[in-house]
């Protein structure tokens, strides 16, 4: 096979996996199976990119949570947890919401993963809900899974060690430019617009869409002392979560160590979960759509498609010399028509390499085109592009649809309301 025939190819098979997910015509892990035959088949590229998703740390970190969560559930740690929460945040749809928004965001600041947060927080938000009358499918658990999903993955971009794409970013200016990124001037520039001002947008969006009647309780219920079982599942959490706040210390990345305690929870007498609880707790079909999510993005970088796209798009970009609020609108524009094809976590990897050329062409200074990417590759368009939000969906049973609808109002109205708030506190911080 020929070069050329190869790349265009690449670019049909790619593209026609993005339309199916886009459109839903298919369920998500059917198009991720096609995805796979299709590359082998036709031999677009070897066996370990278009199967890179499964060696993946995100893989793994999906897979641990399911376990853990399906644990959380059987010792009956979740509806402990809901007990408490369930009298302050019960008391009006409005702050049931709000409240769990906020809790992903504090969440984001202690534990570093993602997929673990959710995990984490899934089970005890959705019985939670449970306990106010909120019956599961509802369109009540449907908004509160979508607001422990979006929460966890839209707000952490505010907070450096947070999420991937984050760490992507960071690792390639310092690859690239020698620049290293810090904590505080990170969270300094992206927390009121991306932290904040995207926090309230999603509980406006999320009320919007969801609307619930919970059951105000007033007392909580007495429940008997904690269990064997439950006290040893705190002790594995409360390990797992150390290693996990203090990985820059101890270099063990948070998808092994996720790992290690899913094999824990699975062990014969050790563990909390049996082999039925394992079949019916971990969603496959989400891991699979993480996966094929994960492979295309790797083929589109390994192929050169990626790249290719970037510099046509460099090409037509109506950028002015000048620093501008338009030439800020376009970059951004550049990075969410990016994060199509190559997804949240590619992003960064592909327009960073790219920043002295835009920046060059844009007048912005280098900093400023590496940190405006965070504000794009927050705010996907459609769910496929952040895999925390899929792996949300899948835990909370939520139906494509309503994640569609969340996904693009907030997309919408982020780039109306909020693009130009961000472009004002880069310019009053003297990014531009």
């Amino acid at each position: 096979m020929t070069a050329d025939l190869n790349f265009w190819l690449t670019a049909l098979v790619v593209g026609t996996t993005i339309l199916l997910w886009a459109s839903a015509r298919l369920p998500e892990y059917v198009t991720a199976l096609l995805f796979f035959t299709a590359a082998m088949l036709l031999k677009l590229a070897p066996a370990s990119s278009i199967f890179s998703g499964f060696a993946s740390s995100a893989f793994w970190l999906v897979l641990s949570g399911f376990v853990l969560g399906a644990a959380i559930r059987k010792v009956g740690l979740a509806q402990r947890w809901a007990n408490w929460l369930v009298v302050p945040l019960s008391q009006s749809w409005p702050r049931m919401i709000a409240g769990t928004v906020l809790l992903t965001y504090l969440l984001a600041f202690v534990m570093p993963s993602n997929m673990g947060r959710i995990a984490l927080l899934m089970p005890v938000v959705l019985a939670m809900g449970e306990r106010a009358g909120i019956k599961a499918g509802s369109r009540g658990s449907i908004g509160l899974a979508l607001a422990v999903g979006f929460g966890t993955f839209q707000l952490s971009a505010s907070i450096l060690p947070a999420n991937v794409p984050n760490l992507v970013l960071s690792g390639a200016a310092e690859s690239a430019y020698q620049l290293h990124l810090q904590w505080l001037p990170w969270w300094l520039l992206h927390m009121p617009v991306v932290g904040i001002a995207k926090g309230l947008l999603l509980i406006g969006c999320l009320l919007y869409l969801f609307r619930a009647q919970p059951k105000a309780v007033h007392q909580r219920d007495s429940l008997t002392a904690l269990s064997r079982s439950e006290w040893r599942l705190i002790g594995l959490l409360a390990i797992t979560l150390l290693l996990w706040m203090t990985d820059s210390v101890h270099g063990l990345p948070a998808a092994w160590v996720g790992l290690a305690a899913a094999c824990i929870c699975l062990l014969p007498r050790v563990g909390f979960i049996s082999s039925e609880d394992f079949t019916s707790g971990v969603n496959f079909r989400t891991c699979i759509y993480i996966a094929g999510i994960l492979g295309v993005a790797t083929l589109v970088v390994d192929s050169g498609l990626g790249r290719m796209i970037a510099n046509a798009l460099l090409n037509v970009l109506p950028l002015h010399e000048h620093p501008s609020f338009s030439n800020f609108a376009v970059l951004n524009a550049l990075v969410s028509l990016l994060n199509f094809v190559l997804t949240a976590n590619g992003v960064p990897a592909m327009v960073t390499p790219m920043a002295q050329e835009l920046a060059n062409a844009s007048g912005f200074p280098l900093l400023t085109v590496i940190m405006l990417q965070v504000f794009s590759y927050a705010t996907p368009l459609l769910p496929y592009q952040a895999s925390p939000v899929v792996v949300a969906m899948g835990l909370g049973n939520v139906p494509a649809k309503a994640g569609l609808q969340l996904c693009a109002l907030i997309f919408l109205l982020s780039a109306v309301l909020l693009l130009p708030l961000d472009y004002l506190w880069f310019r009053l911080l003297g990014y531009a």
